[in-house]
């Protein structure tokens, strides 16, 4: 029996789907945490108070007999062709059935098309009419208060909503003028399954948005190739094209199918110059910025679906744990740090601001896309900091700038320039011999602490600690080596 998600990996990759099948007792660690039980919150927002609730192993039969005995029908499982489907909310009227889907978002749009596709497939071949269709999803305009309001968490649309989030084409409309049979699909995944022997096949899609959970797994000769090798040209469309060809290195590139940005640039020179690339003037220029007392700062935090606490909407983060190294003009460095749990947020913020100072340059790595979003968002909840978050948010430098554009490339760096991978270049032991070695793991440490599923608090909180102090402690020791490659220019 397969469900949507199968068909979903293969009709993208059919090599993604049969390593999924065959690894279907991995644990699933969500991204967002969900705390909430979010078919609950929904039923409140219908007004639900009687109805067929569905479970995990039903029988394909109950959902029939319910269709007899109840107005509205939860969770309820459908099967045709060998695919199972969940419906969150069916309901009855005089005209038919109306859907309920639920998106854990807050703007449906129609790029999941596929699932809603499937879903009334399968109950038209159920014989259910489809009166109208709609979608629940979160209201991103919400704030919560003392206590969660599922009433206004929540709104009901019968469009998605476009690029500008605003609601445009009709759901129903939408679904039905796409509607196909996916019998033939199912057809082939069961054929699919039981191959002896899959051959990968390298599409764009296998690093589209994110690399594959099985990349590399498929391709994992990639490893082998050396450190300057055409591979590793970033941003590329083509290094696959050059690499069939016979062009296996960054300094032999065939000029006319690159894409020409700052980073291939450097890429190329620093395999010319025999392994890194510096452009002085523009690194000199950017470090002229930074200014004595340097603070150091990285944030980790958890991602909330749904808003536990008040002040915040869905989606909002918060922030759980800091670490602060400050470098000294007379090279000494400081270090301070904080790790909370529960409703954290305030705390944190009154701890930072005085760690932190009044003088000086802020540095972090990725500031524009991470720590700047998080002080703007503690000024939104917490507006009474606003002079102190602000005096600090103007004091912010990104340390991934001279790397993104192109300043700065060792071959060693094999196309990706994210802080482990410069620090390993410094000390390649620094983030081995953690506990905890990446953000996620993090966060899913700190989420077993302040949901009390783990009897050595203390411990992992130490580890949490260490992991985050690394971070900042990597950023003094990148800057200080950029210093250098400027010192006597």
């Amino acid at each position: 029996m397969y469900h949507i998600a199968d068909v979903k990996k293969y009709l993208k990759c059919p090599v993604l789907f049969y390593r999924s099948i065959n690894n279907r007792n991995e644990e699933y660690k969500p991204y967002v945490r969900l705390d909430e039980a979010l078919t609950l919150l929904a039923c409140k927002k219908l007004g639900l108070s009687e109805y067929f609730l569905g479970q995990k192993n039903d029988d394909k039969s109950l959902a029939l007999c319910a269709l007899k005995n109840y107005e509205w029908l939860v969770k309820a499982r459908f099967e045709y062709h060998n695919l199972r489907i969940k419906i969150p909310f069916l309901h009855k009227t005089n005209y038919g059935y109306d859907v309920y889907f639920v998106y854990c978002g807050n703007y449906c749009k129609d790029d999941d098309m596929q699932f809603y596709i499937q879903s009334i497939w399968v109950l038209k071949n159920n014989g259910i009419f489809i009166n109208n269709i709609y979608i629940m999803h979160f209201n991103a305009n919400y704030v919560r208060q003392d206590s969660l309001d599922p009433n206004e968490l929540f709104i009901i649309s019968d469009s998605f909503y476009n690029d500008s989030n605003m609601p445009t084409k009709n759901i129903k409309d939408t679904i039905y003028a796409k509607m196909r049979d996916y019998s033939d699909v199912i057809d082939e995944m069961e054929a699919f399954e039981k191959k002896a022997e899959i051959i990968p096949c390298r599409t764009n899609k296998c690093t589209r948005r994110s690399k594959c959970l099985y990349y590399d797994e498929c391709f994992g000769k990639e490893k082998e190739y050396e450190d300057n090798s055409i591979i590793t040209l970033v941003t590329s469309a083509h290094k696959y094209e050059m690499f069939n060809r016979g062009i296996k290195y960054l300094r032999d590139a065939d000029i006319s199918l690159l894409e020409g940005t700052r980073q291939q640039y450097a890429q190329i020179m620093a395999d010319i110059n025999g392994g890194v690339f510096v452009d002085k003037h523009a690194l000199k220029s950017w470090l002229s910025e930074v200014h004595y007392p340097i603070c150091f700062l990285d944030f980790e935090w958890e991602t909330y679906a749904i808003p536990p606490y008040k002040a915040m909407k869905p989606y909002d983060v918060l922030p759980f744990e800091y670490s602060i190294h400050i470098l000294n003009e007379d090279g000494t460095i400081d270090h301070h740090e904080y790790i909370g749990t529960g409703d954290c947020r305030k705390k944190l913020i009154e701890n930072m601001i005085n760690d932190i100072g009044k003088k000086g340059t802020i540095i972090a790595y990725n500031a524009v896309g991470a720590e700047m979003i998080r002080i703007q968002e503690m000024i939104r909840q917490f507006p009474e900091y606003t002079s102190p978050l602000m005096h600090i948010y103007y004091r912010m430098v990104d340390l991934q700038l001279p790397f993104s554009m192109g300043m700065y490339y060792n071959t060693k760096m094999r196309g990706t320039y994210s802080l482990k991978t410069l620090m390993s270049i410094l000390d390649e032991n620094a983030y081995r011999k953690l506990d905890i070695h990446q953000g996620m793991e993090a966060v899913f440490n700190w989420r077993k602490v302040d949901r009390a599923e783990v009897n050595n608090q203390e411990e992992v909180l130490l580890h949490l600690k260490q992991y985050c102090a690394m971070d900042t402690y990597a950023m003094v020791k990148v800057y200080q080596a950029l210093k250098e490659l400027v010192k006597d220019f």
